[in-house]
């Protein structure tokens, strides 16, 4: 549960640096999986089955194709970097006329973390991947407001960040030292988060608040939302942070993160409430003060309005699906 709602202040807070990134990657609950590395020799291709979450990838060496169902295929040069959201059947190939393999076939008969096409001696490609799963609850937080694909060209400045991540994310794959499995699993994270930033960075108007952090303006009162959630914030304060009048702060933080501002701070508050109710840390009237209500019933009105139904009716759902998950019926359980 995010630290951001463990206090609550009542005049206008000092704020803490804070990270809207992070704190929403904590509350997304990502789990990865680092794939063997794909080494292959031409002609080769891989077809992949659509995927909800996201996808990320590099062609380490040679250069390659991607091929989504429904976009014009993408030529990814060697040292290019891909990002798919929800993508739907995919492939990667030599050339647009070879002849796919089945990915997971192939990623099964892996041997030593590198999954092989023809004769090592004639390799031409080395491809690195990962994929990330994400809570479904709190999901659309970043996919609503990540593009469709993300390709980040090799000659990108802020690539070479990524491409240190990726060379010790292939010699991990490859390894079987102690400790492998989390540190697979936090350097694909980290290799996520670069992308990220890079796509930010080379974008001209990035969509929603990720593009939105790196105004000085927007950005600040952003943080300020996610670094003390339980404050009372007024449009007056959140326009003093970003240094601009009540009216142009409005007019600019909707247009560039898509909802009115003490609308995304409740969405924000929302699903940190979500997240506390299904994971039963707190009662629902230290939830209601914790992000920034004065009763129980406030936060009750503003949960249904957001969510469809109340905190009870929700967390009592929550429980009966870890139920439900873990085999483990409460009625069974009286009834023996």
């Amino acid at each position: 549960m995010s630290s951001r709602i463990l206090h609550r202040s009542s005049s206008a807070p000092t704020v803490a640096p804070s990270d809207p990134v992070a704190d929403t990657i904590g509350l997304l609950r990502p789990r990865t999986e680092a794939h063997p590395g794909l080494h292959a020799a031409a002609p080769w291709a891989v077809r992949f089955d659509a995927f909800d979450f996201v996808k990320i990838g590099c062609a380490v060496r040679g250069a390659c194709w991607l091929v989504v169902e429904g976009r014009e295929p993408l030529y990814l040069k060697e040292g290019d970097f891909y990002l798919l959201k929800s993508p739907g059947p995919h492939t990667l190939a030599s050339s647009l006329t070879a002849m796919p393999q089945p990915g997971r076939e192939l990623f099964e008969s892996a041997s030593q973390g590198v999954a092989r096409i023809g004769a090592e001696a004639d390799e031409t490609n080395y491809v690195c991947m990962a994929s990330l799963w994400f809570d479904e609850a709190n999901a659309p937080l970043l996919l609503e407001i990540l593009p469709s694909l993300v390709h980040l060209p090799a000659t990108n400045p802020l690539i070479r960040h990524v491409a240190y991540i990726t060379e010790l994310l292939g010699i991990e794959v490859e390894s079987r030292a102690v400790g492998r499995s989390l540190v697979l699993d936090h350097l694909a994270q980290i290799m996520f988060v670069q992308v990220l930033r890079a796509h930010v960075a080379q974008t001209d108007q990035p969509t929603g608040w990720l593009g939105a952090l790196s105004d000085d303006g927007i950005g600040a009162a952003l943080r300020a939302m996610h670094a003390d959630v339980a404050h009372r914030w007024t449009l007056r304060e959140l326009a003093a942070i970003s240094h601009l009048s009540r009216s142009a702060f409005a007019a600019k933080f909707k247009k560039e993160v898509g909802v009115a501002p003490l609308e995304y701070l409740i969405q924000w508050r929302m699903s940190l409430a979500r997240d506390a109710l299904r994971r039963d840390t707190r009662s629902i009237s230290e939830l209601a003060f914790a992000t920034g209500y004065e009763s129980e019933s406030a936060f009750s009105t503003a949960f249904r309005r957001v969510v469809g139904v109340s905190p009870r009716e929700f967390r009592h759902g929550a429980r009966r699906a870890a139920s439900a998950a873990s085999g483990f019926h409460p009625e069974a359980a009286v009834s023996a």
